[in-house]
């Protein structure tokens, strides 16, 4: 009886211990994969600090396929051909930069008495001149300008007649009544805030360097009304001729408001942005500030519009009704990308993700010149099959969970469905990278300035990086774009607006950036 009890509880012992032993053996597996993580998430962040940031893959490099076979199938032309052309003779880089400037010539001479000739002492004549080119700086004036408005009546009729005719100048409407502003003064605000990324503190300094005071408040209600009675109409126009394009791009980025209602100043709020594809013939890079990150604002600004949209990954997007959304390869390479630069083997699953990614690239590198309806039959030809050939590898790849590449896997197959659209149309891009390019302007500006103290503020920032980038787009100089709308807009009909737009009849030659 005792021995049966005593091998009972053996039994029993055993058991528990084995449960605990289990136990353990879970935990260090979870501890180990969690050392593994952090070990991970240290050498990344080691490699942005003091690495090379560049996703570039060199074509060469495609260790795990054939990628210089499917890039020369795309033509049957022949490797090497005899160019046999004359052209004009290039101009040197700093003559034909120097070339676009205003010129000014300053004439070195001798006195007539001081150039005799010391053999004959003849008078020596002209026999040429070496000439030196230099840059000079001038640097911006504050000027004091007073609007006189002289009013006229007739001498006569006021001696023989109850009744005094009288007549008064003509003078342009100010930007802004009861104050100093000018549409120059507003436009070089705006300018050095939201294209050279200064803070109005920053400005308010550097006027007082120059012996005038301009209160940061100031610039800063100024640059608000402006944009709310002047720029505001362009960007509605702005955004109905985005709206015409049926491809586009989107992405957002956090911005902080320090008094919105409702919400503590540490919150986050949002800058929105929607810009036409590289085809566009009027590119337009719009900015829409919004409180959050909710699905309701996409939903709204396109409200009525179908095309293709390039986004990210985030899953908003991916809700909108009549919107076919596109993703971004890049976002996919960017995580392979990565995962490899922890690991760095050369036959990790990392470089080969990064590999797939790399060749398609490297097509869309070949397509780039062709028209959308050839760029579309060599992507069905060559970049499809490699596409899926990369999602039926990704399926089948185990990695531990937690690691960078388990998290590149899992976004590339979560992804699949949108990144597959960009074969729908041969207009559309591999990445949305184009709408990271203009947004990038918002976040540099963001790293100097901070914050917008109120929405106001941050919705009149949306309309300047609106029309400051749009014009940028569109090969135009955005102060005398600025200053030409400020001067303009005022005394214009709303029917007029179309003709200012960048692309418009009336806009003056000095808005345009000049070329060689």
């Amino acid at each position: 009886m005792i021995n049966t009890v005593s091998a009972a509880v053996l039994q029993a012992q055993n058991s528990q211990l084995n449960k605990k032993v289990s136990e353990l053996e879970n935990t260090v597996a979870e501890l180990s994969a969690l050392v593994k993580y952090f070990q991970e998430l240290f050498k990344l962040s080691q490699h942005q600090r003091f690495g090379a940031s560049s996703e570039k893959t060199a074509d060469g490099q495609l260790t795990f396929f054939d990628a210089a076979e499917s890039a020369t199938a795309v033509t049957e032309e022949p490797e090497t051909e005899k160019i046999s052309y004359t052209r004009k003779k290039q101009k040197g880089k700093r003559e034909a930069d120097l070339s676009k400037l205003p010129l000014e010539v300053i004439e070195h001479k001798i006195p007539e008495s001081e150039r005799l000739c010391p053999d004959c002492g003849e008078v020596m004549r002209p026999f040429g001149a070496d000439t030196r080119d230099e840059i000079k700086i001038i640097p911006a004036q504050v000027i004091h300008v007073r609007h006189r408005c002289h009013v006229y009546k007739c001498a006569d009729c006021a001696e023989t007649t109850d009744k005094t005719p009288i007549i008064k100048a003509s003078m342009p409407e100010p930007i802004i009544k009861g104050s100093v502003a000018s549409a120059s003064a507003a436009a070089f605000i705006m300018t050095r805030k939201y294209l050279m990324h200064l803070p109005f503190y920053r400005l308010e300094q550097d006027f007082l360097r120059q012996g005038v005071f301009i209160n940061r408040q100031n610039m800063a209600n100024w640059s608000i009304q402006v944009c709310e009675n002047w720029l505001n109409p362009v960007y509605e126009k702005f955004k109905e001729h985005l709206l015409w394009h049926d491809i586009l791009h989107g992405d957002e980025t956090t911005l902080q408001v320090l008094k919105e209602p409702g919400k503590p100043a540490q919150s986050r709020s949002y800058m929105w942005l929607y810009r036409t594809s590289g085809k566009s013939e009027k590119p337009i890079a719009l900015y829409e500030y919004q409180p959050d990150r909710g699905g309701e604002h996409p939903e709204t600004f396109l409200k009525g519009w179908q095309g293709y949209l390039h986004t990210d990954g985030y899953d908003v997007y991916h809700n909108l009704e009549k919107v076919i959304v596109v993703g971004c390869w890049a976002h996919v390479r960017r995580k392979f990308n990565d995962a490899f630069k922890i690991t760095g083997a050369l036959d990790s699953p990392a470089k080969i993700g990064l590999d797939y990614c790399g060749q398609l690239f490297a097509l869309e590198k070949k397509f780039a010149d062709m028209p959308s309806e050839e760029r579309q039959k060599n992507r069905e030809k060559f970049s499809i099959p490699v596409a899926e050939a990369f999602f039926s590898w990704a399926e089948t790849v185990s990695v531990p969970p937690k690691l960078a590449i388990s998290r590149a896997l899992t976004y590339a197959l979560n992804q699949r469905k949108w990144l597959m659209n960009v074969f729908l149309d041969g207009r559309l891009e591999l990445s949305n990278n184009r709408a990271e390019r203009s947004i990038k302007p918002f976040v540099m500006g963001r790293k100097n300035w901070l914050f917008c103290n109120s929405v106001s503020g941050a919705e009149a920032s949306a309309i300047a990086f609106s029309v400051i980038e749009t014009a940028k787009e569109n090969g135009l100089k955005p102060f005398e774009y600025l200053n030409f709308l400020l001067e303009t807009l005022p005394n214009a009909k709303t029917s007029e607006i179309d003709n200012l737009l960048p692309w418009g009849e009336k806009l003056p030659p000095e808005c345009r950036m000049t070329t060689t």
